[in-house]
């Protein structure tokens, strides 16, 4: 697949997964961002938010989760009229979750392990990929 030139921030505690995410994300054609907690990924979008085409976040993280990350961020983009998709990237798969993912204010809810057909289609109705 030809290089998008988009960058997306991946938020991930686990090593492991973050070496699959990332071959799996790179078969797409994006430039991957690491961050290993919320905390860091806020740092990282607030110096250059427009350097990022999408988040993927995961939520059971350590010094900050992804709900929490998720909500200063929407808070930061307020004041300034941004908006970057957020997915969210979880083990929890009970509805309940995903309707409190979405109401921290991330876009989108997969479950772990991630399915590459339905990052796929998220991607396709964010606007990320055609």
């Amino acid at each position: 697949m030809e290089p998008s030139g988009k960058t997306i921030l991946l938020v991930e505690d686990n090593k492991l997964n973050q070496k699959l995410m990332e071959s799996s994300l790179r078969r797409f054609g994006f430039l991957i961002e690491l961050a290993s907690n919320g905390l860091e990924a806020i740092e990282k979008y607030e110096v250059e938010p427009e350097r990022f085409s999408l988040i993927i976040m995961d939520i059971m993280m350590p010094v900050m989760d992804g709900l929490e990350a998720t909500r200063q961020i929407r808070i930061f983009e307020q004041a300034r009229n941004l908006r970057v998709p957020i997915i969210a990237l979880t083990a929890n798969t009970f509805n309940a979750d995903r309707e409190r993912c979405l109401s921290y204010g991330m876009d989108d809810y997969l479950a772990k392990p991630l399915n590459i057909e339905l990052l796929a289609q998220s991607f396709r109705n964010l606007g990320i990929i055609k």
